[in-house]
């Protein structure tokens, strides 16, 4: 049996920080980016698909006290954190090459999860700014779920860009200190 080390919960709870840091500064902005990805992303990164699923379990629960839509959004949370984890097992998070498709295979099963609980629960509104967005082509006619996956799909990649670019940026700088972790 595997034992958790300290710096393993150190890391996660310094990536739970970084998420909820950055996911009230998204939405104290209205960004149409969520930012409160990052350290769930970076935790699976050097800890693997459990240490992204505590950090985004961990980042869910806190932000709800801040805005109550994270709590229905922590499925997202987990998906990322797992789906990040196991993606990362296969290329080393310093890649610049690799961002790209990290970012579309991080993204793409949020984003169908964040549809449907965007249109099922919150009939398409929340309190992100990319909900400004979705009322846009909903003026245009487009259907509502139409109007929430097209933006959903565009705004979770874009964040996931950002976050596999900003992993790789820390983990970069961090390497030889972050390979400890594991050891």
């Amino acid at each position: 049996m595997r034992l958790i080390k300290t710096r393993h919960l150190t890391l996660v709870a310094l990536c739970v920080a970084l998420n909820v840091v950055g996911g009230n500064l998204a939405l104290m902005l209205k960004l149409p980016i969520y930012l409160d990805s990052i350290g769930t992303v970076l935790a699976a990164a050097v800890l693997g698909p459990l240490g992204g699923l505590a950090a985004g379990a961990l980042t869910g629960t806190l932000m709800s006290f801040t805005d109550l839509y994270s709590l229905f959004f922590m499925p997202v949370q987990l998906l990322t954190g797992v789906v990040a984890g196991l993606l990362y097992r296969r290329v080393k998070p310093g890649s610049w090459r690799s961002n790209w498709w990290l970012a579309l295979g991080i993204s793409l099963p949020g984003t169908l999860v964040s549809t449907l609980i965007t249109v099922i629960l919150f009939h398409g509104i929340t309190s992100s700014g990319s909900s400004m967005l979705v009322q846009l082509l909903l003026g245009t006619g487009m259907s509502k779920v139409a109007a929430v996956f097209l933006i959903q799909v565009m705004t979770d990649y874009l964040d996931r860009l950002i976050t596999v670019a900003v992993v790789a940026m820390v983990y970069r700088a961090l390497r030889s200190k972050l390979a400890h972790v594991n050891g």
